[in-house]
């Protein structure tokens, strides 16, 4: 995200001789259905749950009628989708004894919020009563919608990508992973590079580290829970979220964007996490540390980024001061003095 005053180089349209509409910068339709379909079918097949009772895995998907596509007007991207969707669930007892039902989620839609998902379980009228129903419309209901909540986070990342171009000398490139994106931040973000693996890859991509900090008008240790809470995450992320506030426990948010693992926790004073964007070269993560210090009246947070992809160094930072630094802000008065 641009700083007040500075323009963020993959948002400036600059003057072609040939009259290209340069980065999309005229209105522009890109068709997402063919796209969805596949993507909503390879997340939701072969998605499974188990407990005592037995296992439950979705085998089919039987019925995918809607659309989506994304429109472009001068950099803002417009989205667009609807679905409705059937599939077959199977499941099978721990006595050995398999059972057939069907889900149904009519309102996938851009209109509707993830927590809003009508998702209708139920077990084929000719099966006999098993308690894998149950699983079903919890926990497997849970898992259908993080897999939808994905689908709208690649069509809004993964599918996007091109539709808003860099140029260089008045010529537009499509963006790839080896490409660096400028560098530079004038106010309290140091920044270098270095070189780390992905780890199915086989290959090195490029990666840097960076520091970012702000002051927020609160203790340490009200700040540390602001991160680990699932109902704080949730509130300053105004979306669905899942957090596991233990060392080794998962989170997920921003619609399924941003997700990865607590690897470290000291109570009040440091938090460090895997961390990735679903968009990154496969199950590549950063290495994020938070510092809480404690400056009296205010605290002073510390963010360290290690193995960033150069290519997503200023997304990221751009990510965290708006969705994480300012959210939080806003949302619980940490910005503002009281006098």
């Amino acid at each position: 995200m641009a700083k007040w005053g500075e323009g963020d180089p993959r948002w400036i349209v600059e003057e072609r001789a040939d009259a290209t509409n340069v980065n999309n910068w005229h209105w522009t339709e890109r068709d997402a259905t063919n796209w969805s379909s596949d993507k909503l079918k390879s997340l939701l097949l072969g998605l499974s749950v188990e407990d005592d009772e037995g296992a439950c895995e979705v085998t089919e998907v039987s019925k995918l009628d809607g659309e989506a596509s994304i429109n472009n007007r001068k950099g803002k991207l417009i989205f667009f989708y609807e679905w409705n969707l059937k599939a077959t669930w199977t499941g099978k007892s721990k006595t050995g004894v398999k059972y057939k039902g069907s889900i149904e989620v009519p309102n996938l839609s851009d209109e509707n919020d993830m927590e809003d998902l009508d998702i209708s379980i139920s077990l084929n009228k000719d099966e006999p009563d098993t308690p894998l129903v149950h699983l079903m419309k919890t926990k497997g209901a849970e898992k259908i919608r993080e897999a939808l909540g994905s689908y709208v986070g690649f069509l809004k990342t993964e599918f996007t990508q091109g539709m808003i171009l860099p140029t260089a000398n008045g010529v537009a490139k499509p963006q790839s992973a080896s490409q660096s994106k400028a560098k530079q931040d004038k106010t309290q973000v140091s920044s270098g590079s270095s070189t780390a693996a992905p780890v199915n890859t086989g290959v090195k991509i490029p990666t840097c580290k960076f520091t970012i900090r702000d002051t927020f008008l609160t203790s340490p240790a009200e700040l540390y829970r602001v991160f680990l809470n699932q109902e704080m995450v949730q509130a300053f992320t105004r979306s669905p979220a899942t957090v596991d506030g233990e060392r080794g426990g998962k989170f997920r948010l921003l619609e399924g964007n941003v997700f990865g693992e607590f690897t470290e926790l000291v109570p009040d004073e440091k938090i460090v996490m895997k961390w990735r964007f679903n968009n990154w070269p496969c199950e590549h993560y950063a290495t994020i540390t938070l510092m809480f210090l404690d400056r009296s009246s205010e605290t002073e947070l510390k963010v360290e980024c290690r193995g960033v992809p150069d290519s997503e160094e200023e997304q990221t930072k751009g990510g965290w001061k708006r969705y994480y630094f300012e959210a939080i802000k806003q949302t619980f008065g940490y910005g503002a003095r009281l006098f």
